[in-house]
């Protein structure tokens, strides 16, 4: 079943597009605050605690249910993981991917294994699972049933119709901007708007017969 998509305003989406950075996106109805990065978006489970809570790879999946457990494609959103995580949770915690052996894992777009990569592994294929480390950003098998795990990120994407709008709004920044322009030219030189679309060689600009010359003298002084 696809998975539903997180609610983020289109100015927020708009700053993520010049920025690049990590933005706050709104609270959904049941509670949850997302955080967007390119365009997807992040759900931390819970925050700064004393006692860090414990989540078995059911729970998790209870926790995201309707959105994905947090999957990895690229080495930027494996460092958006690790920068972000400080601000969540006090130390380090392993948080749940969404990544299951029933493959050779050569499916993967991206990985960050620790040494040994997914083969180092004494587990039956059938209850491995994978854990980020959020101090390191490095990846490790581990049991999906014999021990819970400390940390939990739910991940989904944002509205389409909210991206085609900012691609749309950058374009139109960009046309206005270059109208601005234009008419601050005008108005500085006071010539007339034909004159401005005078095309004019750049300074120093060979002919085309002294481009054919060089050419030639080139050609003859090659070996």
């Amino acid at each position: 079943m696809e998975s539903r998509l997180c609610r983020v305003t289109f100015f927020y989406l708009v700053f993520i597009t010049f920025s690049g950075h990590v933005t706050r996106g709104e609270d959904t109805a049941d509670g949850r605050t997302w955080l967007t990065f390119d365009l997807n978006c992040y759900h931390f489970v819970h925050g700064a605690e004393d006692v860090a809570k414990s989540y078995s790879l059911q729970d998790a999946k209870d926790i995201c249910r309707g959105y994905g457990l947090l999957t990895v494609r690229s080495a930027d959103e494996n460092e958006f993981v690790v920068k972000y995580s400080p601000s969540v949770w006090k130390g380090s915690m392993n948080v749940w991917l969404g990544l299951y052996y029933d493959s050779d894992g050569s499916a993967l777009s991206f990985s960050n294994w620790e040494d040994g990569g997914f083969e180092d592994s004494d587990l039956p294929l059938m209850d491995t699972c994978v854990a980020l480390h959020s101090s390191t950003g490095r990846w490790e098998n581990i049991s999906c049933t014999d021990e819970p795990e400390n940390g939990v990120i739910c991940k989904t994407k944002s509205r389409p119709m909210l991206s085609a709008l900012v691609i749309i709004s950058v374009l139109l920044i960009l046309l206005i901007s270059a109208l601005i322009w234009f008419l601050q030219q005008r108005k500085s030189s006071g010539s007339s708007i034909l004159s401005l679309m005078e095309y004019h060689p750049p300074f120093g600009s060979p002919s085309a017969d002294q481009t054919c010359l060089v050419e030639a003298e080139e050609i003859n002084q090659a070996p």
